[in-house]
């Protein structure tokens, strides 16, 4: 562990205090391969949180490397104010996974910045300057997306634009309510939810939900976009999670997965709303050459080994699993969740919400070799995202070591 302080001491020294770590005896991680993260000990740990729902293909993937490395050796950057390949060969590729009408990107390096750029995108189709925003969302860390942020962990702006407007979270039975007497006002330029809330703790909408927000804002003339940051790229089973209720945004955003590890993002629209963005919009390292090459090789990838059904087969199985474990731990409260995306609750015997129980449940799991997640406003939802590539039997094993932890709380 004697790098492990090194690195501290220098975190401490030369870091803005905001950027935190997990743990409080935290690996120094070295390698990775499949479902594993290695440390600088040569200690394996399975990795449940995929980089937060990053690694979908896996760590190192050979076949992503190879199509990265190519391209670094050839031609490492330009921007998109030149011609180049890679960015209109994902652009073709994402249209025809998109749903229905959606073709037109724009791309960019983070979700913070997709997700500013489709707000600013909406108020120019919309000419309306205000938007709505699900509370205990997270939508990056610019002026806007933070603004539409509701997570308080992550909201730490101390004056967000009054433009932004919060409503309650989709399990509320008022918010759709809230969300139409302030469509009716005729000022909204956008409705920007995740369709499951990540680090709002893996919330499911009902089943209802997303069709009607669809309903609403087409109603009123609002722009619907989807943050598919975190659910995009068949984490929850579906290329994109809006699927699993057949509802199409007129703007969707996306990253993390898509690079599996290379920075990339974008917004997705249709042409009709395309046309209002006519003035100059470079992005320095959007459509990056080497990260539009690896984001290929995983879109590639994610299609021949079925990634997306992996998913939704590996989190049915490993769901049941944990409901298993809910029956005889009274401290899981809920397990929820879409694929590979699963949250489970922890309550105490008092029905609080368990955050300290979680952070030594958190630690153990860790020494025993798992890295898990934590999530939710109360930091009390165990949050697991592994790589899509993980096997069955690496499931029976967290869910084994799960079990022993849990009966140590």
């Amino acid at each position: 562990m004697e790098l492990a302080q090194q690195l501290l001491a220098a975190k401490r020294d030369f870091l803005v205090p905001c950027v935190y770590h997990f743990y409080q005896r935290p690996p120094v991680f070295v390698r990775g391969e499949g479902a594993y993260l290695f440390d600088s000990d040569g200690r394996r740990y399975l990795d449940c949180y995929g980089g937060v729902s990053v690694m979908n293909a896996g760590h190192s993937n050979p076949e992503i490397l190879e199509a990265a490395i190519d391209q670094l050796r050839r031609l490492q950057h330009t921007t998109t104010i030149y011609l180049t390949a890679p960015m209109l060969d994902l652009a073709r590729v994402i249209a025809e996974l998109a749903p229905a009408s959606l073709r037109r990107l724009f791309f960019c390096a983070s979700g913070s910045e997709a997700n500013e750029g489709a707000l600013l995108l909406a108020t120019l189709a919309t000419k309306r300057a205000e938007c709505i925003y699900l509370r205990e969302g997270l939508h990056g860390r610019t002026k806007w997306a933070m603004s539409v942020t509701g997570l308080d962990m992550w909201r730490t702006d101390p004056n967000p634009l009054v433009t932004a407007h919060a409503v309650p979270g989709s399990r509320h039975p008022e918010s759709l309510a809230t969300i139409e007497s302030l469509l009716q006002r005729g000022t909204i330029a956008a409705l920007i939810a995740e369709p499951i809330q990540g680090n709002g703790g893996i919330v499911v909408p009902p089943d209802e939900y997303w069709p009607e927000l669809r309903r609403l804002c087409t109603q009123y003339g609002t722009l619907l976009i989807a943050d598919e940051i975190q659910t995009a790229w068949n984490r929850t089973g579906r290329w994109f999670a809006t699927e699993h209720w057949n509802v199409v945004p007129d703007i969707v955003t996306v990253a993390k997965a898509l690079g599996n590890g290379f920075p990339i993002a974008a917004y997705i629209t249709t042409d009709e709303i395309a046309v209002h963005y006519t003035r100059p919009g470079a992005a320095t390292f959007g459509g990056n050459l080497v990260s539009c090459r690896a984001a290929l090789a995983t879109l590639a990838f994610h299609e021949r080994h079925r990634l997306g059904e992996r998913s939704a087969t590996l989190g049915a199985y490993l769901m049941g699993h944990l409901r298993a474990l809910q029956q005889r731990h009274s401290i899981i409260h809920e397990v929820r969740g879409m694929g590979l995306m699963i949250g489970v609750e922890l309550r105490d015997a008092a029905g609080t919400q368990a955050a300290a129980l979680l952070d030594t449940l958190f630690e153990e799991m860790k020494d025993a070799g798992y890295l898990l997640g934590k999530t939710g406003p109360g930091r009390n939802v165990l949050t697991l995202m592994p790589p899509l590539v993980v096997e069955r039997a690496e499931l029976d094993s967290l869910v084994v070591a799960l079990d022993r932890s849990l009966a140590r709380t």
